[in-house]
């Protein structure tokens, strides 16, 4: 069910068929002054839509609203979509539901919210608002696309493409760097629904619980998603930029394993709570160990040179910038 958020709006607009940009509409919702449905009613008015609030005596009323409406029930609020056969179609937090229409009036408060929408209805400064959504999408897919294709050249200009070793390892680090951004927005807060339903696997709220505890940062200094997501992109830049740092990478995942076994054990007998994205996390360092080992990257790296301790420096470095920079997106976010 819906609480009062801006997904209620937005997933109302998208049924009205009115336009509207995500993020604008999310800022615009997060700046009202009174988040309830009177203030919903408010911000759809800007978008050239009306609503009529109703107290329904008698429930059986239903059946003669037109669609689409917002419902109160016993759970939160949810957005009537269509009435018929008996049945009520739903949609709550954007997944749509449908239940018989004597179910849905016992848990029903009686409260809906009727929208009309006006002609002309849309979102204020509609097209300046998509145009700086395409502008910014498109920096997103040039930025990715770039990165690809300066992947590619580093992959070919090495010969790496030759060693299925490599491939193992280039998949994990992809793996691990996704997995640990997931970890990183959950751990600022920052809403995600893919993180959600990842985190949901093993057991639900499971994520949250152990990123609550004292054991999910590095004594109180770095959350362990900062350190993962670090080992995860360094790993991956330093193994393209630098094959041949690929046998101090293996030293370093031989002496990060010990970690996945206190992680494990922690999570089942101290918290017992089971983070579905950590234990991912713990499986991917192994998986790097068993590309490593097969691979024959674990070459004699004893004694270590200038070189170990400047890929080390790097890791460390990079873990103080992200420390000091993701911060900033939990702010933006709130």
């Amino acid at each position: 069910m819906y609480t009062t958020d801006h997904s209620l709006v937005t997933d109302l607009l998208t049924v009205l068929k009115v336009p509207f940009t995500k993020e604008y509409t999310k800022q615009r919702f997060e700046t009202m002054p009174f988040k309830t449905l009177f203030g919903v009613s408010q911000l759809l008015k800007e978008y050239g839509v009306e609503c009529k609030g109703f107290q329904l005596e008698d429930k059986t009323e239903f059946t003669k609203l037109s669609v689409p409406f917002i419902a109160q029930t016993q759970g939160g609020l949810v957005i009537v979509t269509k009435i018929s056969n008996g049945n009520i179609d739903y949609l709550t937090q954007g997944v749509s539901e449908t239940i018989p229409v004597n179910e849905f009036k016992e848990i029903s408060t009686g409260v809906v919210l009727l929208p009309e929408v006006g002609k002309g209805a849309k979102e204020p400064e509609y097209s300046k608002h998509l145009t700086n959504v395409i502008i910014k999408t498109s920096k997103q897919v040039l930025l990715w696309s770039l990165a690809g294709l300066l992947s590619a050249y580093l992959i070919i200009i090495h010969d790496l493409w030759r060693y299925w070793s490599f491939w193992g390892l280039f998949a994990v680090d992809c793996f691990g760097i996704w997995l640990t951004y997931m970890l990183v927005q959950k751990s600022l807060s920052i809403k995600s629904h893919v993180a959600d339903k990842v985190c949901g696997v093993l057991q639900e709220g499971g994520c949250d619980s152990i990123l609550k505890t004292n054991a999910s940062s590095f004594f109180g200094i770095f959350s362990w998603s900062e350190v993962g997501f670090t080992y995860f992109g360094v790993s991956l830049l330093a193994m393209l930029i630098s094959p041949a740092t690929i046998h101090w990478l293996s030293l370093i995942n031989i002496c990060c394993l010990p970690f996945t076994i206190w992680s494990i054990s922690y999570q089942k007998f101290v918290a017992k709570h089971w983070c579905t994205l950590c234990v991912c996390v713990q499986a991917s360092l192994w998986l790097q160990f068993i590309s490593y080992l097969l691979g024959g990257w674990m070459k004699p790296v004893f004694p270590l040179d200038l070189g170990f301790f400047a890929l080390c420096a790097t890791f460390v470095m990079v873990l103080l910038a992200l420390n000091k920079v993701l911060p900033q997106f939990s702010k933006q976010d709130s």
